[in-house]
C-alpha cells in the first residue's frame, strides 16, 4: 500500500477483533491479510486515551472514496450488526480500512478485485460508550 498513514486502535477494540478473526474458516485467512497487518502496525491505547477523531468500532463516518465522486456515511460494526442500512462490517474491506484513521487522512486499500481504492476520512462521530461497547 502507498499510503499507510499511523493509525491508533483502542485495546477493547483490538481484542475484539483480533478474537473475531481467531474465529473466521481458515480458508478466508486470506482475504482478512490486509486488517490483520493494519492491525500489526496499530498503536493500541486505553479506550479512555483513544483520540477523539478517530475511528473506533461502533464510530459513524463520512468518508470519500476517490473516483467515486460521492460521499459515504457508515456505522462500522462488528459482522454480528451488518447489514442494517448504514452500516459496514470490520470485515468487509472498506470497514477495515477506516479502523484507527483520524478526521483528514486517507489510505489506499487493497480491494478484492485487485485493485485498490483511496479512502479519505472527512467526519467522525462517536459511540455514546468511549470503549466500543454495542448497545445493549
Amino acid at each position: 500500500m502507498s499510503s499507510q498513514p499511523p493509525i491508533t486502535v483502542s485495546r477493547t477494540d483490538m481484542e475484539r477483533i483480533e478474537a473475531l478473526l481467531e474465529r473466521q474458516p481458515s480458508a478466508q485467512a486470506g482475504s482478512f491479510a490486509a486488517l490483520r497487518a493494519q492491525l500489526d502496525r496499530a498503536d493500541v491505547v486505553e479506550p479512555v486515551a483513544m483520540p477523539a477523531h478517530t475511528v473506533t468500532m461502533n464510530s459513524t463516518v463520512t468518508f470519500e472514496e476517490e473516483g467515486s465522486g460521492g460521499n459515504l456515511t457508515l456505522t462500522l460494526v462488528y459482522p454480528a450488526a451488518a447489514g442494517a442500512p448504514g452500516t459496514v462490517s470490520i470485515l468487509a474491506p472498506v470497514g477495515s480500512a477506516l479502523l484507527g484513521l483520524s478526521r483528514g487522512q486517507q489510505i489506499d486499500w487493497p480491494m478484492p478485485d485487485g485493485h485498490k481504492r483511496r479512502v479519505r476520512v472527512l467526519e467522525i462521530n462517536q459511540p455514546a460508550d468511549p470503549a466500543g461497547q454495542p448497545p445493549r
